[in-house]
């Protein structure tokens, strides 16, 4: 019989776990802390259970455990990129971003990505499979565990779509979010979406005011249909109302992602389309100079030209940022670093985070 992943787990289900295994449920909070709060990865380690429940764990249980395949950091030291295997081998990608007001997680939800976004590294070789949620958690302990700093921030924004494995995703923040996990601030938490309609619909029910990203990158559905394949199923007709519809239920302000392609989706047309586009829903828009992908043939748009997209948004009342560089020298783009490690052979090995 499979182990059970207790990092799968929350503690209703860790309960019902230690019930069906003959032992008192009260235990649950004792393993939810130091599964989830210290991420142990050996029973022996938990000092207030006996020994008889830990040897019973250890044929029963899992505690989870990912490896670190390759690690860079950006030259300024803000920027930390991981590529983390799993017992099976599949490996994913996450980065830490180090900020003035904390330190930010952004985790992967599945390895690769079916979506088919053109200007996406993730997606290439297409969707392998979905991440449970003691992988996705997985992440941020090991993070933590590396660098010995607390993660304050998370961001479900890395290789794969959230919404696509909706229900470990959101388990993973009911965990990462509760005083027996990391008790993270479900306002620190931004989900990433290229907009599966029904996904948000159902998340604004789920009455977490957790901040939702749309990946949007045009103003029009026929630029978006070329860019983003999910488009064609659920068009912006839909989408925008949707995008409303989560802002009004979560009292949360919509962010819209938006990489600025030259060439293709970056000129003063599009930043007007843009701004009619978004001007009854309660937003800001992050405007992402795009990591150059080369199987994708896309460039950078210049800074200046950037600029005058971001003024004629401000223009028609739609509040807009440039994202900070963060990452350039280091794979930045979701996928990079992972392909990079296949095309050159993936290692089965690699340091335990």
């Amino acid at each position: 019989m499979a182990k059970v992943n207790l990092m799968d787990l929350t503690l209703e289900q860790m309960k019902e776990f230690l019930i069906n295994i003959g032992e008192e449920p009260y235990r649950g909070k004792q393993l939810c802390q130091w599964v989830l709060q210290k991420g142990v990865k050996d029973f022996n380690a938990m000092t207030n259970i006996s020994k008889a429940l830990r040897q019973k764990l250890e044929r029963l249980a899992a505690l989870g455990g990912v490896n670190i395949l390759a690690r860079q950091e950006s030259a300024g030291g803000d920027t930390v990129k991981y590529l983390f295997q799993f017992p099976d081998g599949q490996a994913v990608e996450s980065v830490l971003m180090k900020h003035s007001y904390g330190r930010t997680a952004c985790v992967s939800t599945q390895v690769g990505c079916r979506m088919g976004c053109r200007f996406c590294a993730s997606t290439i070789e297409g969707m392998v499979r979905n991440l449970k949620a003691g992988e996705i958690y997985d992440q941020v302990l090991a993070i933590q565990r590396d660098t010995g700093e607390r993660v304050s921030h998370v961001v479900l924004m890395g290789s794969g779509e959230p919404l696509d494995n909706y229900d470990n995703a959101v388990q993973f923040i009911k965990n990462v979010t509760a005083p027996y996990g990391l008790n993270i601030s479900y306002r620190h938490i931004t989900l990433s979406t290229c907009g599966i309609v029904p996904g948000i619909k159902k998340l604004a029910r789920e009455k977490m005011p957790i901040t939702l990203a749309v990946s949007l990158h045009a103003p029009n559905d026929r630029l978006r249909n070329q860019l983003m394949p999910i488009n064609r199923r659920y068009p912006l007709g839909q989408l925008i109302p949707a995008c409303r519809e989560y802002a009004q239920v979560t009292g949360r302000r919509i962010t819209f992602e938006y990489s600025l392609i030259k060439d293709v989706n970056d000129r003063a047309e599009h930043a007007s389309e843009l701004g009619e586009l978004l001007k009854h829903i309660s937003c800001h828009v992050n405007l992402i100079p795009v990591n150059p992908v080369r199987e994708r043939g896309f460039n950078r748009t210049p800074q200046e030209q950037v600029n005058r997209f971001k003024n004629i948004l401000a223009e028609r009342g739609i509040n807009a940022t440039v994202r900070k560089e963060m990452g350039t020298d280091i794979d930045a783009a979701c996928g990079q670093l992972r392909r990079k490690t296949m095309k050159a052979g993936l290692p089965q090995g690699g340091t335990t985070g």
